[in-house]
């Protein structure tokens, strides 16, 4: 709201016929979600150096008429090079200056595991959340995760400065805000890193503290959920017409009681929302700084109620000389901080592997894709396995852009620190991971070494699996299968159908996936391009053109 709107609906509300005069306070709530280290300017992502002029102009905007509660809905430091060589720290420090209120746990929080260079907890003494707990100690506001439970008390889980809920006073309005992880955070980061949790439902924990809040005078409830959605058009808030109505965070608006809460900021997704769901203002901002979310509260501050809420589609996170009148000049503290870690990247960043890429290699919508099928290929055959499986949605975080090729850019493809794994899966087994993965419209796995062939007759689902030679893969062949100790242990339920009672035995001394594909690259040498990886005539999912819901898989 700009501010000679702002003036003219000040006015009009103290006027307003036997009301007399009323302290009107507008509190302006910008959200941000799955930052995932981005610090700088790259691209269409802005970094938390162009935010923090957003943030800066909107609070110089208020200064005299309300406030600014700046929020992060999880996901902050995980996924850039620059950030993850401090496993989050410089992140926090940004956080601690741009002066956020709170942020939820995302999953990938969960990410670095132990406190130093080990990525999983490899002895008795390791704390699977060491790094998480670590940066929590070090963030001047609260962590939240009101359904994150430690299994051995049953309780919200009880680490310094990580809690269910906090609350904060701003333009003299008394706001609560909860915090919630998505109900699949610990299918979708590292097994390892957390034992001892279980995640509760999203809208108990969301409905228990938020009557806790308001029973405590919290005249605006906030919700961070690190839970997605998918609204594609922006014009009209009321509008859910373009909205997934079966996403996490769109479910979590309409199982709260109507009024209970005011506002909920999501993520984990990328996607964007800004809408008004069961009188709930939803928003959430795609992801890695591309935008932010906005929602003004106009509030009777005598009263303790809201009179107007403005939701904003997402405000893109482009440099701008103004936002609401005011500079949007950076901060130069963000500045520094950014520049400092982006000093300590930018030699590794710049290190060419040998490799020149005559076109981009991108991600296609669905399993199979340049990039995907490079991956699994490069995976599968530097390892000498016979098939290669991965999570090509979600478990590559970004594309290979055409040029000389980069450690930076194969960084960004793939920042975890996940390692190689090969087990041995029997021709049925195999069949049972992909009758599952078959129905996973959307997040299908990618994998290199077949072709397979699904049929549907009577709603029964036959599967045909051809190794490179054209030679059918029988129930009893034995197959090495390479994956990552994600997938080893339950991530993305991709290995759900065959994982042993027991679990399989989690390497800690095999290579990472990423410096494999780098020595796959500096193997390969001179130049790639997309068509040696991607055939549309030959795809590797052979699918009905319409797969009936009903189409199940049996091994008898």
């Amino acid at each position: 709201m700009r501010k000679p709107l702002l003036i003219a609906v000040v006015l009009l509300l103290a006027a307003c016929a036997g009301q007399g005069e009323r302290d009107i306070v507008v509190v302006s709530v910008v959200g941000t979600n799955d930052v995932h280290g981005e610090l700088t300017p790259r691209d269409d992502r802005g970094g938390l150096v162009t935010l923090s002029g957003y943030v800066s102009a909107l609070r110089a905007a208020r200064a005299d008429d309300g406030a600014v509660l700046l929020v992060d809905a999880g996901d902050m430091w995980q996924g850039t090079l620059a950030s993850n060589l401090s496993e989050g720290r410089t992140v926090v420090e940004a956080y601690n200056a741009l002066g956020y209120a709170a942020a939820a746990v995302g999953n990938h929080e969960f990410d670095f595991g132990p406190l130093g260079t080990k990525a999983i907890p490899e002895s008795v003494g390791d704390d699977p959340q060491g790094a998480l707990r670590q940066r929590a100690t070090e963030a001047d506001f609260p962590l939240l995760a009101a359904n994150l439970v430690d299994e051995k008390t049953g309780r919200t889980v009880a680490w310094e400065n990580v809690r269910a809920s906090t609350m904060v006073t701003l333009g003299g309005i008394d706001i609560g805000i909860v915090g919630v992880v998505t109900a699949d955070a610990l299918q979708t980061t590292i097994a390892a890193n957390t034992a001892g949790l279980r995640v509760a439902p999203l809208a108990e924990a969301v409905v228990s503290e938020a009557n806790r809040l308001r029973a405590d005078g919290a005249e605006l409830v906030i919700v961070l959920a690190h839970a997605g959605g998918r609204c594609t058009a922006f014009e009209d808030p009321q509008d859910l017409s373009s909205c997934n109505p079966n996403s996490e965070v769109i479910r979590l608006a309409r199982a709260i009681p109507e009024g209970l809460v005011d506002h909920i900021v999501g993520g984990h997704v990328h996607q964007g929302v800004a809408h008004e769901i069961n009188g709930i203002a939803v928003t959430a901002s795609y992801s890695s700084t591309r935008a932010f979310s906005r929602v003004d509260f106009v509030l009777d501050a005598d009263a303790g109620t809201i009179v107007e809420k403005r939701i904003m589609p997402p405000q893109p996170n482009r440099p701008v000389a103004f936002y609401e009148g005011e500079p949007a000049e950076p901060m130069s503290k963000i500045v520094a901080l950014a520049e400092r870690a982006r000093e300590l990247a930018a030699r590794q960043q710049a290190e060419k592997i040998g490799v020149y890429l005559d076109t981009p290699m991108t991600l296609r919508p669905g399993p199979e894709s340049e990039l995907g099928n490079l991956m699994t290929d490069a995976v599968r055959e530097y390892t000498g396995a016979d098939i290669a499986i991965h999570n090509v949605r979600g478990g590559i975080r970004a594309e290979l852009p055409a040029g000389e090729l980069t450690y930076g850019s194969v960084y960004r493809m793939f920042p975890f620190d996940n390692r190689i794994a090969i087990i041995e899966l029997s021709g049925a087994e195999l069949r049972s991971v992909i009758a599952e993965q078959v129905h996973n419209v959307g997040r299908r796995a990618g994998f290199s070494g077949m072709r397979v062939f699904i049929e549907c007759n009577d709603d029964t689902m036959s599967i045909r699996m051809l190794d490179p030679d054209g030679r059918e893969i029988g129930h009893d062949d034995r197959q090495r299968v390479v994956v990552n100790d994600f997938l080893l242990m339950g991530g993305d339920d991709v290995l759900q159908p065959v994982i042993p009672p027991e679990g399989f035995a989690i390497p800690t001394d095999t290579e990472l996936v990423r410096d494999v594909l780098l020595q796959w690259f500096d193997g390969r040498g001179g130049s790639l391009d997309a068509s040696m990886f991607y055939d549309e005539t030959r795809p590797r999912w052979n699918l009905p053109a319409e797969l009936p819901a009903a189409c199940a898989y049996s091994s008898m």
